[in-house]
Parts: C-alpha cells; sequence; structure tokens
C-alpha cells in the first residue's frame, strides 16, 4: 500500500513537473495580450488563426489568415520572420503550442489572443 501511495504521489508529481515546463516555456515563447492590446497591434502584424479550416470558416477576426497548427510546419514560408506575428485559436491553447514552434524556428515577435477567439466581441468574417 505504501508502495502505490509513492508511485501516485511521484506520478502527480512528475504531471505537473511536466506542465510546468510546458507553461514555463510558453510563457517564454509567446507574449499573451488582452483583445484591446491585441486589436491594437493586429494590423501591422501577421494576423494568424491556428484554428481548423472548419472552424475558421465558421467565424475568423476580420482580416486574418488560416494557417492550422497541423500545417503550420509544412507553411513556415508563408510567414515573415521580421514582422510581428499576432496568433489565436479557439480558446489560446493551440495558438500557444504554434508560438513554441515558431520560437523554435527563430520567430521572436509572437503574442496571442488571451482567452482565444471564443472570448473575441469585435469583427467577424464568416464564410
Amino acid at each position: 500500500m505504501v508502495e502505490f501511495l509513492y508511485f501516485l504521489l511521484l506520478f502527480f508529481a512528475g504531471i505537473s513537473a511536466y506542465y510546468l515546463v510546458n507553461w514555463l516555456l510558453t510563457k517564454r515563447a509567446v507574449k499573451t495580450l488582452t483583445e484591446e492590446e491585441f486589436t491594437q497591434g493586429f494590423r501591422k502584424a501577421q494576423l494568424i488563426d491556428v484554428r481548423e479550416p472548419n472552424e475558421y470558416n465558421s467565424g475568423h477576426i476580420l482580416g486574418a489568415r488560416n494557417i492550422p497548427l497541423s500545417q503550420l510546419k509544412m507553411r513556415l514560408s508563408e510567414i515573415r520572420k521580421d514582422k510581428p506575428v499576432y496568433l489565436y485559436c479557439a480558446n489560446a491553447m493551440r495558438s500557444g503550442r504554434a508560438a513554441k514552434l515558431l520560437y523554435r524556428k527563430g520567430y521572436r515577435e509572437l503574442y496571442h489572443l488571451k482567452g482565444g477567439f471564443r472570448k473575441w466581441t469585435g469583427k467577424v468574417k464568416t464564410k
């Protein structure tokens, strides 16, 4: 019984450490912006929606390009390194992962929308 409790303790400590490291890496790679901050900056930047095409087509921020996270590695050449990159997804999880990938590839001006598209109250375009 004691061994099992030690196992559980180690298991949860490992999971906690994984999430802490992941959170720290995301925090280093990308700056989280409120909707107001995001709106002020994205017009002078590359605005990228990393959701899948069906999500993008059902509604996206006006002016956003769709480069799904699942295609990001193959489409890196479409994103300039010399301009800020503003990312968003449904709830800021995929955009954080996209930012980590871009950061590893040398992109440094990375921003994402706090709360993602679900929290967006600005202009939206649908197809």
